[in-house]
């Protein structure tokens, strides 16, 4: 199963005949010395209706066998098996170890029968439309590995099948020539190959480089070659997918449009089709547009429909491609030569190769190889080609380098002042981040022993002075701002300041559009801050615009140096977290603190130590009992999920289990709730057979693939029946998708399972889907039932909700219950079931069989 028959349907095609070699007789082969040379003869037999085993065709008369002249039979494309035969007589005083090779590695189906006489002695089944392994040799072709004993006779029986071309060269070989001859292909394989890669290395780093298309297209293009006769000679088969043999198919099919596609493509840009040939650039895309399809094709349609695809892409693609050389040549395209000199050896080979399949050329090296030698010599060709396409590019780039340098100057005045743009805010022309962080991490680098503080100042007010005075006076405003800072700055001996490259001392630099940074060296503060709080507040009076006093309102935060950062970007974060401390003391500062930092990162790593808390089986379950109100029997438990974090402690679900939903988690967590569960409930049976046990869901669980046959193979490995297991999921979530929603309920309820609906009443709900869920029981919201008793409202409400569960079919848990009064008032409204605080707290399995053991029935 292989695409390199769709090149040989289309010559099958085209030649209405096969050669069938035929000549009566026996064959026998005879080995008289050890080291003397083995002449491979073998008959062979037709089976047309490939239903033949090895009892009938051993019993076959010998005139019903025909002989070959050679070793070699090509038989063409036939739907039919053939069986081969031969024998081997050891004639000589040693043991022989042999290997019986049919080198043609396109074989789908072959099995070899290895007789003793009348006895079968070895059956060996392969083929590459079976896994690769096991292999009696690791080597593509089909082999036979086996021995004779002196004066030993044995006959192989072989049977071949394949949905392309029957080609038959059988060799039997002594095993240490077959592995010299294996060792020396290898070589010219390696060589071929080697060539191949390095050729698109090349053009991989040109293509990176110049960035021009075309040596990607190249590149794309030999690749395809690599693919296709890594696949068709069965190395990438041996080596990359042994055990998926469709896989290998699609491969090969795939190789084909990948390799024509490309190749199409750097025939386009290389030939300059576009510009030189429309008409021809207009077959051309037409092409691509088949070659894209016969890709999908390739992947999704059945194989005989994807090889009769093929066919007819190979023989336009060649034929397309073998005119578009010369037509461009004669246009004047110099590129237009190289190609067709490249296209005649590859298209040559072809030819060769497909006669060979078909019988119309002898089995050599020369046509075993021949597509291989042609495209080695395409690529070779094309790559000159392109070597010379990028010396004449050199030569062009050259000749505009002297106009190149003449722009330099100009460029580089250009680029400092696109420096100077970036590091400066454009309303302001205060120095902006970037500069202040450079700065301070150069202070703290010349510096690393000193004490600094960054400091940093946002106008609060400035979108609402924004929306209310317009864009043009609110940079005014800002101007004056910048101004004012940068004056009170200068006279502050404690601000750091530089000097710019254009001569200026910066003190002052604009963070953002409301925020601004400036460096103090605490070391030089001597009068606790006295002079940079006053000109702080000095920053916080109004400030006159066109005969308004604006209030500026801002707000300042500190980081210090190096107790809360030992870098800018850390001491600016830190500052700005200040920023929301309310300043102590005298200060108008606030100062950061650890304490007051609500940003922790430690949040982010929740997720991380769930993941390995559920590995280690740090989580827990409690399970809150559920009680019947007609019989007071304990018939139920929900399970909780605990944590106890080795450095946070008790770890609230509510701060976990949304994060572990966005994060995909909740599978995991949802998975090692389910296997303790099933597990603590089978314990629990042995002594209380009426219990179930609930376990919730979320909705990213109940579209999983892998919950239902989670749950079979708990409840399987534990001998536990369906029914005893219910899972809860919010009305939310089963609203979330619907559809699939849907479907996932349908296909566990099928297997037995009871759905639960929780948190009823929470939200909104559509009844009209709800109805349609296969549950089988409502919990009623704790919101539901908090107020009951005390709130004639609230009970029509439950009474309401009540009443029309059980009209829907289902049976009702009250959650959230507190006290006797509420479980009596909903016992008379027809109430099924009940959990809460009331009956018990959430318990530990340890403690809930110690509770269940005093509290059989509640009355």
């Amino acid at each position: 199963m292989f695409l390199s028959q769709a090149l040989r349907s289309i010559l099958a095609m085209l030649l209405l005949c096969t050669w069938h070699p035929a000549q009566a007789g026996t064959t026998a082969i005879t080995i008289e010395q050890a080291s003397s040379p083995i002449q491979t003869q073998f008959q062979y037999w037709q089976d047309p209706e490939s239903q033949a085993d090895i009892e009938q065709v051993a019993e076959l008369p010998d005139d019903q066998w025909q002989s070959t002249t050679t070793d070699k039979a090509t038989f063409g494309i036939t739907p039919s098996a053939y069986w081969l035969r031969f024998s081997i007589d050891n004639q000589t005083a040693q043991r022989l170890n042999l290997i019986a090779e049919l080198a043609y590695a396109q074989l789908d189906d072959v099995v070899f029968y290895e007789f003793a006489g009348n006895t079968l002695a070895h059956e060996f089944k392969t083929g590459d439309a079976r896994p690769f392994y096991p292999r009696e040799v690791d080597h593509p072709n089909m082999l036979l590995r086996f021995q004779l004993e002196p004066d030993q006779l044995k006959t192989v029986y072989v049977r071949a099948q394949t949905a392309g071309s029957m080609i038959l060269p059988l060799r039997i070989w002594r095993e240490h020539q077959f592995f010299e001859a294996a060792a020396n292909e290898q070589k010219f394989h390696f060589f071929y190959y080697g060539s191949l890669t390095v050729i698109i290395l090349i053009n991989l780093a040109v293509f990176l480089t110049l960035r021009e298309k075309l040596y990607l297209y190249y590149a794309l293009a030999i690749t395809g070659y690599l693919l296709f006769f890594t696949s068709i000679m069965g190395y990438s088969f041996q080596h990359f997918y042994p055990q998926f043999p469709e896989l290998h198919a699609r491969v090969l099919l795939a190789s084909m449009p990948v390799l024509a596609l490309f190749s199409i493509l750097f025939c386009r840009e290389f030939l300059k089709i576009k510009s030189h040939s429309p008409r021809l650039d207009i077959a051309i895309r037409g092409m691509l547009y088949f070659e894209t399809f016969n890709f999908i094709a390739a992947l999704a349609l059945d194989y005989n429909a994807a090889v009769t695809l093929s066919s007819i892409s190979a023989l336009f693609f060649f034929s397309l491609l073998f005119v578009a050389g010369p037509i461009t040549w004669a246009a004047g395209v110099r590129a237009g030569a190289f190609f067709t000199v490249a296209w005649t050896p590859l298209t040559i080979g072809v030819l060769a190769t497909s006669g060979r399949a078909l019988g119309f050329f002898p089995e050599n090296f020369v046509t075993e190889y021949a597509m291989q030698i042609g495209s080695g010599l395409e690529a070779f060709i094309l790559t000159l080609a392109l070597a010379d396409r990028l010396y004449r590019e050199r030569e062009n780039k050259i000749k505009a380098q002297a106009d190149s340098l003449q722009k330099e100057k100009a460029r580089n005045e250009a680029h400092n002042k696109l420096t100077e743009a970036m590091m400066h805010d454009p309303v302001t022309g205060l120095p902006n981040r970037n500069r202040f962080e450079w700065m301070v991490d150069q202070q703290l680098k010349r510096d690393p022993d000193g004490q600094y503080i960054v400091g940093v100042a946002r106008i609060t007010r400035l979108d609402e002075i924004n929306r209310t005075l317009g864009l043009t006076r609110s940079e005014r405003l800002l101007k004056r701002i910048a101004e004012q800072m940068t004056e009170l700055a200068a006279q502050l001996p404690v601000v750091h300041s530089v000097r710019s490259e254009q001569g200026l001392d910066e003190y002052v630099y604009q963070l953002s559009g409301d925020c601004f940074g400036l460096l103090v060296d605490s070391r030089k503060v001597d009068d606790n801050f006295a002079e940079l709080n006053t000109a702080l507040r000095l920053l916080s009076e109004p400030m006159l615009l066109d005969n308004l006093a604006i209030e500026l309102h801002p707000k300042f935060g500190a980081a210090s140096y190096p107790l809360h950062g030992d870098n800018a970007a850390l001491l600016i974060r830190n500052a700005h977290v200040g920023m929301e401390i309310v300043p102590k003391g005298p200060f108008e500062t606030g100062f950061y603190s650890q304490d007051y930092d609500i940003y922790s990162e430690s949040r982010l790593t929740l997720m991380s130590d769930l993941r390995e808390a559920l590995q280690q089986n740090q989580t827990q379950l409690y399970y809150q009992p559920k009680v019947c109100l007609s019989s007071g029997e304990i018939v139920g438990l929900e399970a909780l999920i605990r944590w106890h974090h080795p450095e946070r402690g008790w770890v609230n679900p509510s701060d976990f289990v949304p994060l572990a939903e966005e994060t995909g988690v909740i599978t995991q967590l949802t998975r090692w709730a389910i296997e303790r569960g099933v597990a603590d409930l089978t314990v629990l049976l042995a002594d209380h057979p009426q219990l179930d046990v609930s376990i919730n869901i979320s909705a990213r669980d109940l579209t999983s693939r892998e919950l239902k046959s989670l749950i079979e193979s708990q409840l399987a490995q534990h001998n536990l029946s369906a029914e005893r297991l219910i899972i809860e999921l919010t009305e939310t979530a089963a609203m979330e998708d619907p559809e699939r929603g849907l479907q996932a309920l349908e296909a566990l309820a099928d297997t037995g399972l009871r759905i639960a609906i929780d948190d009823f009443g929470s939200g909104y709900s559509s009844l009209s889907y709800l109805k349609q869920l296969p549950a089988t029981e409502i919990k009623l919201d704790s919101s539901l039932i908090l107020d009951v008793g005390a709130s004639d409202s609230s009970k029509v409400i439950v009474e309401t909700a009540i009443n029309m569960a059980h009209g829907l079919g289902y049976s009702v848990v009250a959650e959230g219950v507190e006290d006797e009064e509420t479980a009596r008032l909903l016992k008379g409204m027809g109430c099924d079931k009940l959990q809460g605080y009331w009956l018990c707290h959430p318990l530990p399995i340890e403690e809930l069989s110690a509770w269940l053991a005093e509290n059989r029935c509640i009355v």
